[in-house]
């Protein structure tokens, strides 16, 4: 089945709470690194051959996930002394102790009608407690996605946070020469599986951002190169509909947080320098936040939809304001050197990420909303565009190459990283990439 389907059949899914214990865990950090913890992460059981497989690759991506977010060391399965036919029934806490394991996962799977029933539970080996148990009732082609959520469900109650395995990344894809590239909208699972083109390539795309509800995305269209538009797509029906034609430079659209209207900037000739505007979705009435001479633009809200941020030339350099989403109250809130770009509020609300260049240097960096706290958690010859996961520990943004004097080079990639600025990873796609935007969590 078409993942992109997928969340009719996720209404179906019924969810059964086996138990929960209030036990807190903790996560060490310490100074930018993450000691992983060792977990044992089992094939979920099953007497059913064609069913156990499912079971194993459900093991499979539950287990790349977890790995995946720095925090965790699956162990080797064939260190494992249980067998998962008696760890089904009850776990021999002394078995996992010896290789080591912190936390352990086991799980059943089974068929149901025509539905599959997947159950998992998850144990602190030297406690030896279930910490939580849930099971799981969907259509078999759904298995994939109740991987990502048993993923969110385990991380959350081992590290206190929310998760983002089950979520979606949307990005511009790129092929050909630096100076004509093709660029079209694609989107893919976070971890890059049901990778899927929205747009054809035959006009340029710009900045993809998710609404709320990770149905619909807004985006920077040049169908004709001398008239931008800024266009919303409903991922699921394919529909498509235009906002609007904005005169000038178009800049950057982005959702409210409830998702009724879209920031972004623009250069009206009868003003005659970029703006930060905001769009009611309803009324298709846009209100002007800025006032300056200066060019303001990359406006971003506060995730409680109150406050907005954007970047200004307005003291000279470009640097960051926050400000009242009626353009009063402006405060600076970028102290140091350098220039400031493309800030995105955190979804928890405690801090900012930005692009930042100096020295001839590229960074992606967070502050806090306040401006204090600056510091720099990503650098390269040119990195640019980060945006949140849905729980505000990760990043992702694009890095762009150097381009060598022949022409050749100059292809741009995704990469993620901890907020901490450790566990920089890339993120694998058919082409080059640009412009990614993080949805929201799916369930």
């Amino acid at each position: 089945m078409n993942y992109f389907f997928m969340k009719n059949y996720f209404y179906l899914l019924t969810i059964f709470f086996i138990s929960f214990k209030t036990y807190a865990l903790e996560v060490t950090l310490t100074q930018g690194t993450v000691k992983p913890t060792p977990i044992a992460v089992t094939d979920f059981f099953s007497t059913d051959n064609k069913i156990k497989k499912i079971g194993k690759n459900i093991s499979m991506i539950i287990s790349d996930n977890l790995e995946r977010s720095g925090l965790f060391l699956p162990i080797d399965k064939k260190a494992f002394i249980q067998d998962t036919e008696s760890l089904s029934d009850q776990p021999r806490f002394e078995d996992w102790k010896l290789i080591k394991a912190q936390h352990l996962i086991s799980g059943k799977i089974f068929k149901n009608n025509d539905k599959i029933s997947v159950e998992f539970r998850l144990f602190d080996v030297f406690a030896q407690k279930q910490l939580i148990g849930k099971r799981y009732q969907t259509s078999e082609n759904n298995w994939r996605r109740v991987s990502h959520i048993i993923s969110d469900a385990i991380f959350e109650r081992i590290t206190g946070e929310g998760g983002y395995f089950d979520t979606r990344i949307v990005y511009v894809a790129e092929t050909g020469p630096k100076e004509n590239k093709q660029k079209r909208l694609a989107i893919m699972d976070q971890d890059q599986a049901n990778h899927r083109f929205l747009t054809d390539g035959s006009y340029l795309v710009l900045t993809p951002r998710f609404s709320p509800n990770s149905q619909k995305i807004t985006y920077m269209s040049y169908v004709d190169r001398n008239n931008p538009r800024v266009y919303i797509l409903d991922i699921e029906t394919g529909q498509q509909e235009i906002v609007g034609e904005f005169p000038g430079m178009t800049f950057a659209p982005r959702f409210s947080p409830d998702g009724k209207k879209i920031i972004m900037s623009y250069s009206d000739p009868n003003v005659g320098n970029s703006e930060i505007y905001i769009l009611d979705l309803a009324t298709r009435i846009s209100s002007r936040i800025t006032n300056s001479s200066a060019i303001d633009v990359s406006g971003s809200f506060a995730p409680n939809g109150n406050r907005i941020v954007f970047n200004s030339d307005r003291s000279g350099r470009r640097h960051l304001y926050v400000a009242d989403i009626n353009g009063k109250n402006i405060k600076r809130i970028s102290r140091e050197g350098g220039s400031y770009y493309t800030p995105v509020w955190s979804p928890r609300g405690d801090m900012i990420a930005f692009t930042k260049q100096e020295g001839g240097q590229f960074y992606i960096g967070v502050m806090e909303t306040n401006g204090s706290n600056e510091r720099m958690i990503a650098k390269s010859f040119h990195v640019e565009g980060p945006t949140w996961s849905p729980n505000g520990r990760y990043l992702l943004y694009f890095k762009e190459e150097r381009t060598a004097e022949d022409g050749s080079g100059g292809e741009s990639s995704l990469f993620s990283i901890d907020l901490t600025g450790y566990n920089e990873r890339k993120i694998i796609t058919p082409l080059g990439g640009s412009d990614p935007a993080w949805s929201p969590l799916l369930h």
